[in-house]
């Protein structure tokens, strides 16, 4: 039996499925199937299906769809920046993660941003203290900038911290063209 995959661009109607696949994969006892949760260090909401669909509806970004055998597996946000292509939201179904999926997901940003959008970089921001996810990255190509910016402490939009030394780190990759 061969399994199928394909991406797609996601559309409104999309936007529940976006957010309980965002929160499977980072929050709560559902993320800890994975390798990528922060359930450790924040608790609360990630995301929520008003959020997605303000993020579908604006003009410069757009969430790309990864469907195995028609049912959305991975998602991620992308949003044209100038001459740069933010990624983020990133999110796999944690019992999934770990087949290669993220990878591929990486690899059609990637073509989204440089073929259609004509971007030279790829950038994002990760929670520092994510050493396994930010080695993850490493090897895919990103490089750690060293630039910060401070987490949002207060705002329960992004979460309720359960540290006080959570900061994010810009990573970014410079495109072959």
């Amino acid at each position: 039996m061969t399994i199928k995959h394909a991406f797609r661009k996601a559309t409104p109607a999309d936007a529940p499925v976006i957010a309980a696949l965002v929160e499977s994969a980072y929050r709560g006892d559902a993320s800890r199937a994975g390798w990528t949760t922060e359930a450790d260090f924040l608790h609360g909401r990630r995301t929520d299906v008003t959020e997605i669909e303000a993020l579908l509806s604006g003009g410069n970004g757009r969430f790309v769809l990864f469907e195995r055998d028609g049912v959305v597996a991975a998602s991620c946000y992308i949003e044209r920046q100038g001459g740069a292509c933010y990624f983020g939201m990133f999110s796999v179904h944690p019992p999934l993660q770990g087949a290669g999926i993220g990878r591929l997901v990486i690899e059609e940003v990637e073509r989204i941003a440089r073929d259609e959008w004509g971007c030279q970089r790829v950038e994002m921001t990760v929670i520092d203290i994510r050493v396994e996810l930010i080695a993850w990255y490493e090897r895919r190509g990103y490089l750690r900038t060293g630039r910060t910016k401070p987490f949002p402490y207060g705002d329960e939009r992004v979460g309720l911290p359960q540290r006080d030394d959570l900061r994010f780190e810009y990573l970014t990759k410079e495109l072959r063209t």
